[in-house]
């Protein structure tokens, strides 16, 4: 019975592989690493910022929105010898998130001012949403 349920589970999983219609982006190992590190400091980051917004710190979240994730940021992450291994889309998509980003930045700093934390969390979905579209898009080998 067991067997039989794994076994359904992996068809299920296979099939699920097969179907992923996003649009495959092959990288040399070194710069694949390096793509997925960024990803995951991007994610970090977003958690941080989340973490920053519900403490009402708004500077503390500019400030780690625009080092990180703004354009600001898109030097440290090597954004220029990575950008001729992307696809146009992708390049696209990465380029919006960071000035989502520093867009967030300047609407986290005017909440506070304001006392308007709608509108930083306005910005920050537009950040998330690039992500959500490159990752609905692109996959990486």
């Amino acid at each position: 019975m067991k067997w039989t349920k794994l076994i359904l589970l992996c068809l299920l999983s296979l099939s699920a592989v097969a179907e992923d219609g996003r649009v495959l982006v092959e990288l040399p190992p070194m710069m694949r690493e390096h793509m997925l590190h960024n990803m995951r400091d991007h994610l970090e980051t977003l958690r941080g910022i989340v973490a920053r917004l519900g403490q009402a710190d708004y500077e503390g979240a500019a400030e780690l929105a625009e080092g990180r994730l703004g354009m600001s940021a898109m030097q440290a992450h090597g954004a220029a010898h990575m950008a001729p291994f992307m696809p146009e889309g992708m390049r696209q998509a990465g380029t919006a998130m960071h000035h989502a980003a520093s867009r967030f930045a300047q609407a986290a700093r005017d909440a506070e001012v304001r006392g308007d934390p709608a509108t930083a969390l306005r910005a920050l979905a537009d950040v998330m949403a690039q992500c959500t579209a490159c990752h609905a898009g692109y996959r990486l080998q």
